[in-house]
C-alpha cells in the first residue's frame, strides 16, 4: 500500500477541487488532488451536451483570482469554459492524480490526521493506496452519478429508446421523432429546446407549475426560487423518453422523494 501524505487531501477535481488547489496554492500550503477520472471537471468534459453553457452570469461562475476573458460571453458555452478551466490548471501548476477512486475516509485521533484510502484504477491490479493529511477537502460534488428512479410504472412497455441527460449530446439525431422530456430543470429546459431546435416533436413533463424567469433575472432566481419537483408518467406513447432526472440541477426533486 502507497503511503502520501500533504497538509490537505482534496477529493475531486471539479470546479470546486480546482478552485480550492488554487487558493492553498497562493497561500504555499502543500496539498495532494484525487481525481478518479482522466480529467479536469469530467462532468463538463464528458457528459455534458454540446449546446450546454452556464446559467449564470460569468462574474458568479468565476474561479478565485481568475476572471472570465472580458472576450467571453455572459454565458459562457461549454467549450470555452473547458478551456478556462485547463488554463487555470496550467496557471496554478494543478496536477491531480488522475485514476483514483477515493473508498474512505477516516479521522484518526491519535494522529490528529485524515486517512484517505483510494484505489488505483491506473495499476493493472488496481492496488490500494494511502493518502494522510491534517484536513480533508471533499469536492466530489452531487451530481457525479446519474440518477433514474427504479420501477418507472409503463417503462417496461415502452418500445423507444430511453437516454439519461447525461447521454444527451444533440438533438439531430431526433429529428422528426416523438420525445417526451422528464423535467424542467436546467438540462431539461435546454434539451427540449435544443430537441425542438432540430426538428423533433418535443414535449415536456413536470410535477407542479414552474417559473420561468430571464436571463437577467436567474441569478436572483436560483438562489430565492424552490426547484420543482418532477412527475414519471405511466403510459409513454412517444418515440423516445428522455430521462433528465437526477443529473445538473435536476436532482433536488427526485432525491428528496428518495430521502423521505
Amino acid at each position: 500500500m502507497k503511503g502520501e501524505e500533504a497538509q490537505v487531501i482534496i477529493a475531486g477535481a471539479g470546479t470546486s477541487g480546482l478552485a480550492t488547489a488554487a487558493c492553498l496554492t497562493s497561500l504555499s500550503i502543500p496539498y495532494i488532488i484525487l481525481e478518479r477520472d482522466d480529467c479536469v471537471a469530467s462532468l463538463w468534459a464528458k457528459r455534458g451536451y454540446d449546446r450546454l453553457k452556464l446559467h449564470l452570469d460569468k462574474q458568479i461562475c468565476q474561479l478565485p483570482n481568475v476572471p472570465f476573458p472580458p472576450s467571453f460571453p455572459t454565458y459562457v458555452p461549454r467549450e470555452l469554459f473547458l478551456d478556462y478551466l485547463n488554463d487555470y490548471k496550467t496557471r496554478f501548476q494543478i496536477h491531480p492524480l488522475y485514476g483514483r477512486t477515493v473508498e474512505s475516509a477516516a479521522y484518526d485521533a491519535a494522529s490528529e490526521k485524515w486517512i484517505v484510502k483510494a484505489r488505483n484504477n491506473n495499476s493493472r491490479d488496481m492496488v490500494e493506496e494511502s493518502y494522510s493529511g491534517r484536513l480533508l477537502v471533499v469536492a466530489t460534488g452531487e451530481t457525479a452519478h446519474p440518477f433514474v428512479p427504479a420501477n418507472i410504472h409503463g417503462l417496461e412497455g415502452f418500445g423507444g429508446e430511453v437516454l439519461h441527460s447525461t447521454e444527451y449530446k444533440t438533438g439531430k439525431e431526433f429529428e422528426g421523432k416523438r420525445v417526451l422530456v422528464v423535467g424542467s430543470g436546467n438540462s431539461g429546459m435546454e434539451i427540449a429546446l435544443d430537441l425542438a431546435d432540430h426538428g423533433a416533436n418535443t414535449s415536456i413533463i413536470v410535477r407542479s407549475p414552474i417559473l420561468i424567469a430571464e436571463n437577467q433575472e436567474w441569478t436572483f432566481w436560483s438562489i430565492m426560487a424552490g426547484s420543482s419537483k418532477e412527475r414519471i408518467v405511466g403510459n409513454i406513447e412517444n418515440d423516445c423518453l428522455l430521462t433528465v432526472i437526477g443529473a445538473g440541477d435536476l436532482i433536488c426533486g427526485v432525491m428528496e422523494e428518495r430521502r423521505a
